[in-house]
């Protein structure tokens, strides 16, 4: 079988380093979480969100990621409203249970409008938020992001439904074994809905920006932007995309195996690889 080996990126290579020389702990247990690859159409073509970590974070710091986090124990709330896809169908495309793949969404709508603002959400199934930057909205924001209200309760009070049909199935990675926080992620896609925009609120981060991904993918590789593999992988996916529209129809078509990346020493030195078929 044909295999993918990347260079182990800096900010991970002493755990790598630790898992082939046989002296790193055991594996720690992978996390449920959820990210959105958050798509618009901007001038010279389509472009992603990403958001640069702080480098005090115990995760991916200084990284380019996009919007996203571990499930929380309330986003398996059935109280939600929701319009589109029903878990279950969800949980059919990811490989889980109805009662994860609930969580897996609501997370992603959620944690999208902690790190970005973004509200996948609308009075009804066939419109969404126009706009979410007023205090009131910002004071919502701010409390789910806190942990003191949960998303079913803001939308339930706003009169709002989840839209899961904003969202797209597009990828699911692992945290490799060598890393001490380690996540089973699920990738969504998304569109920038019609009025709402991005705005830097995310406390994780210290930088925020809509990039073309084929632009972002360069940095990376060049070494100017410091991008874990699944980013870069997921942002060489949609690079070749010609409108931001055309990705949920795309993920809609797309078949996707879990990747996790593994650590192997090739002549000394330490690489993450993956099995082709996996990519």
């Amino acid at each position: 079988m044909a295999v993918r080996r990347e260079p182990v990126p800096a900010v991970v290579r002493a755990h790598a380093q630790a898992l082939a020389a046989g002296t790193a702990p055991p594996p720690a247990t992978p996390r449920d979480a959820a990210t959105v690859v958050l798509l618009r159409d901007g001038a010279d073509g389509v472009e992603v969100y990403l958001l640069r970590r702080h480098g005090r974070m115990a995760f991916a710091a200084g990284q380019a990621v996009f919007p996203g986090g571990g499930v929380d124990e309330r986003d398996g709330e059935t109280a939600v409203g929701w319009a589109g896809p029903e878990p279950a169908v969800w949980a059919e495309r990811f490989r889980c249970d109805e009662a994860t793949a609930r969580g897996l969404v609501c997370a992603a709508v959620r944690e999208t409008f902690e790190e970005s603002g973004v509200l996948l959400a609308g009075p009804d199934a066939a419109t969404v938020v126009a706009d979410t930057s007023s205090p009131d909205w910002e004071a919502d924001r701010v409390a789910l992001e806190t942990n003191q209200v949960s998303l079913a309760q803001v939308l339930s009070r706003r009169g709002l439904v989840l839209r899961s049909d904003l969202l797209g199935a597009w990828a699911h990675w692992i945290t490799p074994a060598f890393e001490p926080r380690r996540y089973d992620t699920r990738f969504f896609v998304a569109v920038l809905p019609d009025g709402q925009h991005t705005r830097d609120v995310s406390g994780e981060s210290d930088a925020v920006a809509w990039m073309r991904p084929g632009d972002a993918v360069a940095a990376a590789r060049e070494g100017r932007l410091g991008m874990m593999p699944p980013t870069v992988r997921t942002c060489s996916d949609v690079a070749d995309l010609v409108r931001a529209a055309d990705v949920l129809p795309a993920a809609g078509r797309r078949r996707f195996a879990t990747v996790e990346p593994r650590a192997v020493v090739v002549d000394g030195q330490v690489w993450l690889e993956t099995d082709e078929e996996d990519a």
